[in-house]
């Protein structure tokens, strides 16, 4: 019985957690016997001759629903109406009239199989159980604690004494108490933005509201090192420098905290932002600049610019300087095609 009992002993055997807790679910007691000693089950063992020979003896299955309707009839009626030889009573009728009002209800509901692990708590406060993450305190760090997974609940145990129980997570999923956390890692593990924006603001207003738009984005989970970068230059530098540094950074608005480190390095935060003039207007137009009147289309009937001047300046001052080899193609093409429609007559004549 090596899956039931874990260590033999002729007074003493152990059974393994499973099958103890099985027979505490189920209402029944455990009477060991001890290892190749008959005698200590006597009745058990004197009735495996008389189905061996009263029964399986001489008999042929055709399959497991055979085998078990034939043994309920050899019970009902070979084995259950003869006469023992120790009761003087027919085992059927004992049963009914004596064991079978004893017996407690049949089970309603199918056993719930629990899990069982050894798991080594890892230095972030947690163990893996059935390729799920469940925190545990933080003493037994680098320490092996008992762990029984069923359905519903997680309980870890350590020593015989029960230190934690968690409600059971699917694979990959993560369960975490913020009471087994430190109490200077709690905000980060659990992704607390609230905490760290009550932190910024207790520093200074400007502070407040640079971490708020530090925070100000749609995966705000992913900016908390930013924060915590400048909750570290308060500590390093103080808050009036960092605050100093904050508000002229917002009336940038420049959102970097690297900015903010290189100010507080350069001591820079207090001198006011260099003025820049703008730039003066050139004195001389543009090369290709040209009068609004040189847009100016015309048909064959109306005065005005030749057309090819028209083209011509359209073309230059709409090609780039990798296009120039193919600026005097295009203008001479549309040259000729100008004159054509200068000529009297139009294209009707020939060049």
């Amino acid at each position: 019985m090596s899956p039931v009992v874990d260590r033999a002993h002729p007074t003493d055997p152990r059974f393994n957690q499973a099958f103890a807790e099985y027979a505490q679910d189920r209402g029944f007691v455990i009477d060991p016997a001890r290892v190749r000693r008959p005698a200590d089950k006597p009745r058990v063992e004197r009735m495996v001759p008389f189905v061996r020979g009263s029964f399986f003896a001489g008999e042929q299955f055709t399959g497991l629903a055979d085998a078990q309707r034939k043994a309920e009839a050899w019970c009902a009626g070979r084995a259950g109406q003869r006469i023992h030889r120790t009761t003087r009573c027919r085992p059927a009728e004992l049963f009914a009239l004596e064991e079978a009002p004893r017996l407690l209800p049949a089970p309603v509901f199918p056993y719930d199989l629990p899990l069982y692990a050894s798991p080594k708590v890892h230095r972030d406060h947690h163990i893996e159980v059935a390729r799920a993450l469940y925190s545990v305190p933080g003493h037994l760090i680098g320490k092996h604690v008992e762990v029984r997974a069923d359905r519903q609940l997680v309980r870890a145990c350590h020593r015989g004494a029960l230190v934690k129980v968690h409600p059971r997570a699917r694979p990959g999923g993560r369960v975490t108490d913020p009471a087994d956390l430190p109490a200077d890692k709690t905000a980060y593990a659990m992704r607390d933005l609230g905490y760290l924006q009550r932190l910024a603001d207790d520093a200074g207003p400007a502070i407040g509201a640079y971490a708020a738009a530090l925070l100000d984005h749609p995966l705000p989970w992913t900016r908390m090192r930013q924060v915590y970068a400048l909750l570290g230059l308060v500590r390093k530098w103080g808050p009036r420098r960092v605050e100093t540094a904050c508000a002229r950074a917002l009336e940038a608005e420049a959102i970097s905290v690297p900015l903010i480190g290189r100010m507080l390095q350069r001591a820079t935060e207090d001198q006011d932002l260099p003025h820049t003039p703008p730039l003066p207007f050139p004195g001389a137009p543009p090369r290709f600049a040209r009068d609004a009147s040189y847009c100016m289309t015309s048909t064959k009937h109306d005065v005005g610019v030749p057309r090819t001047f028209v083209i011509d300046t359209v073309v230059r001052a709409g090609c780039s300087s990798d296009d120039a080899q193919v600026v005097p193609s295009c203008a001479v093409n549309f040259r000729r095609s100008a004159r054509l429609d200068e000529t009297p007559g139009g294209n009707d004549q020939a060049p």
